[in-house]
């Protein structure tokens, strides 16, 4: 790296050993990456200052950081999902929020899939049984055969089109709501379109793959679980707070549904007190969906090239806020 560097990239957090692939990918624009310590806002808004570009995994990047960034050129998601990101405050300031829409599509669907068969098979509750010395089918009955099954999917972007051929390989019917999807688009994938309140009321399992932001906050409430079969499972692998998880953490104690397996909670890390984590009928991972190490390694060289590609004068492969290109600052664009 050069002693004066072209550009300076700040990253705000990681979830990995090193940062290594993203300094190799960024040194072929002079660019030199900051790591910074802890990703507080105070730490954020100070280093956005003097930065070209922000790199973000989990850490917030509010509106204060964003204002903060007078040189910022774009703003790059590790992922998929920009919750912690304040989009609406970089679109008025014209800065591009760009994410990675392929990562990790075979591992949260495979997790997802794995879910739905821990389920369908009890396989953590017999697990424990046998560790407690029962034998048999004692422990958890009845199961019931997952072919013939219906799995509704709510959410029909990447993720929830990697889920569909994986359920339908075991004999499921797949249900999908999308508002933004047409029924022949579903089709086409051999699978069904329906309307929530239907998903919800013929699904064996549910399980979900949309964005977190402001209309689908909490959508998962105690009616939507009120409306599934008392036989049914909840399945999330995309964010907390599309579950209402008191009225999650109500419908189970009350055998309003059969039960849930969740990757994701609020807050994060969930408090090995949490209440969520002592049912017996609740699955939990620890926000893993995403993990292999595969995945890792691609998701650091992909978000390090949406911001080579927007300092070099070219478009990302996607953003979430494209309008900003039409502002004069970006007609150089490639």
């Amino acid at each position: 790296m050069p002693d004066k560097a072209k550009f300076r990239v700040l990253i705000t957090d990681i979830d990995w050993p090193s940062i290594q692939p993203e300094t190799e990918v960024l040194a072929r624009i002079g660019a030199e990456a900051i790591l910074a310590e802890s990703g507080s806002e105070a730490e954020l808004s100070r280093l956005a200052g003097n930065a070209d570009a922000i790199l973000t995994s989990r850490a917030k990047v509010s509106a204060s950081v964003i204002d903060a960034g007078t040189k910022l050129q774009v703003i790059a998601k590790y992922g998929i999902g920009v919750d912690n990101i304040a989009v609406d405050m970089a679109t008025k300031l014209g800065i591009p929020v760009a994410n990675v829409l392929t990562y990790c599509l075979d591992e949260v669907s495979d997790h997802a899939m794995a879910l739905i068969l821990a389920c369908a098979r009890q396989v953590c509750k017999y697990n424990a049984c046998m560790r407690a010395g029962f034998w048999g089918t004692k422990c958890d009955r009845p199961l019931f055969r997952l072919r013939g099954s219906t799995l509704g999917i709510i959410g029909f972007g990447g993720m929830g089109r990697a889920l569909a051929p994986k359920a339908k390989a075991f004999g499921m019917r797949v249900l999908v709501f999308d508002p933004y999807v047409d029924a022949e688009s579903v089709a086409a994938e051999q699978c069904e379109k329906a309307a929530l309140d239907a998903l919800l009321s013929q699904s064996d399992y549910v399980s979900i793959h949309i964005p977190l932001n402001e209309s689908t906050r909490g959508m998962i409430d105690r009616v939507r679980l009120c409306q599934m079969k008392p036989t049914a499972f909840l399945v999330n692998t995309s964010r907390g707070g599309i579950i209402d998880q008191d009225a999650l953490i109500w419908a189970v104690q009350n055998s309003r549904i059969a039960g849930a397996a969740l990757d994701v909670f609020v807050p994060e890390p969930i408090p090995a007190s949490h209440p969520l984590l002592a049912l017996p009928n609740v699955i939990t991972t620890p926000h893993v969906a995403f993990y292999s190490e595969e995945s890792l390694l691609e998701l650091e060289i992909k978000t390090a090239e949406s911001v080579v590609a927007v300092l070099s004068g070219r478009r990302p492969a996607s953003v979430v806020n494209p309008e900003v290109f039409d502002l004069p600052r970006w007609r150089h664009l490639r």
